[in-house]
């Protein structure tokens, strides 16, 4: 049986159309037609053997073997585009300084760095870990070239959308009664003041008509896991980075109201194309981009 090669061309067309969400767009960020982005798209679909897309209303759908492909295929283009870093910035020096909420801290910069490093050894990194408000404030003063934020819509962070996510109540894994619903507010474990995530927390629960109190303030994550784990109360963020102390509540759980989601946006200063920062832009959107695509919709 003869062996499939994929083309990485074909490949980075159907990863694009999928992430925008067009093959059009995919075509034009590409710089190619849209005829030639459909003709790559049946190339792969021969080359699989199977259908990739199913019809669903008036788009297209990826089936199970095309969510197979994406992921295989981002794979190749990801080791693809680390080759050809490495290949052309061995030589390639400067410094980067780069900001991250704790979240995405402990859960993505590593890989970020190790991706990052082993193309480019010779680029010293900056990488600061910090709240929200703080990473905003330095953005603002230029002193980050990259800043990932969080943005609700009343914040101009000049930015570019990185992704949507959806805000969870988290709870203690181990089961204990923290609330009762009617008989008490409830208690909240949150970062200090102020806190965009916080905010979202308690709109959410006023509009729904819901008391609450603050019984624990931390100014790090780490005090927010190990607040809730003794099952001092609830906290608000993502399903990205959970300790195994705590897990992401399921909708409706607790008697808790829905949650908004929030855009993460990810803030450049002054990043020239080609420039190490531009080069670790690329690949903190691309990790954050598969971190937030694994969380399941929820809340």
């Amino acid at each position: 049986m003869s062996r499939i090669n994929f083309e990485l061309d074909v490949l980075r067309s159907f990863v694009t159309g999928v992430e925008l969400g067009s093959f059009a767009q995919a075509a034009e960020r590409l710089g190619r037609s849209t005829s030639a982005v459909s003709a790559q798209l049946r190339k792969l679909e021969e080359q699989a053997g199977t259908a990739v897309f199913r019809k669903a209303g008036r788009g297209l759908a990826l089936t199970e073997a095309g969510e197979t492909m994406l992921a295989y295929a981002r794979r190749l283009i990801d080791l693809n585009d680390e080759a050809a870093g490495a290949m052309r910035g061995t030589d390639l020096e400067g410094w980067v300084r780069l900001g991250m909420p704790e979240d995405f801290g402990e859960a993505v910069l590593p890989d970020v760095l190790g991706r990052f490093s082993r193309a480019h050894p010779k680029v010293r990194i900056e990488a600061r870990v910090a709240r929200n408000a703080d990473l905003l404030a330095q953005a603002a003063e230029n002193r980050l070239d990259l800043a990932l934020v969080w943005n609700d819509g009343s914040i101009a962070t000049r930015g570019e959308t990185v992704s949507e996510v959806q805000l969870r109540w988290i709870g203690p894994t181990a089961k204990r009664e923290i609330w009762r619903a009617g008989r008490e507010p409830l208690p909240l474990v949150v970062f200090e003041a102020p806190c965009i995530v916080r905010s979202a927390a308690t709109n959410a629960l006023d509009r729904a008509g819901i008391p609450w109190r603050v019984v624990v303030t931390s100014p790090s994550l780490g005090g927010l896991w190990a607040a809730v784990s003794a099952g001092l109360g609830y906290t608000i963020r993502t399903g990205i980075g959970l300790p195994a102390t705590v897990h992401a509540m399921a909708v409706g759980e607790g008697g808790l109201p829905k949650l908004p989601s929030l855009a993460l946006s990810l803030r450049r200063a002054g990043v020239d194309h080609g420039s190490p920062a531009d080069l670790l832009a690329g690949i903190v959107l691309d990790e954050v981009r598969s971190a937030t695509a694994a969380l399941p919709l929820a809340a």
